[in-house]
């Protein structure tokens, strides 16, 4: 039972790096041990796959996003619309 528990830990781990990786947050010391722990574990290496290509989708979309004010003037006119509805 105590592997079992160390192994999610290590995934856990792991995955985190992956993300990290991702974002090019992680150390080099931290990259060689997901390296290593990818070449033994079947599950982080699927997780590590979906990642990529996750990162790879949003990269496509070229999603861009309202600006602070902008949302902040929506708000204000559909709080100025619900005032008016409401009278």
């Amino acid at each position: 039972m105590n592997t079992e528990i160390n192994i999610s830990k290590a995934c856990e781990k792991a995955n985190h790096v992956c993300d990290k990786s991702q974002y090019k947050e992680a150390s080099i010391l931290e990259k060689i041990k997901l390296t290593i722990h990818l070449a033994f574990c079947r599950a982080c290496r699927n997780y590590s796959k979906n990642n990529k290509k996750l990162s790879v989708t949003i990269e496509k979309a070229k999603v861009d996003c309202m600006h602070k004010d902008e949302k902040d003037a929506l708000k204000e006119n559909l709080t100025q619309a619900i005032k008016e509805h409401q009278n």
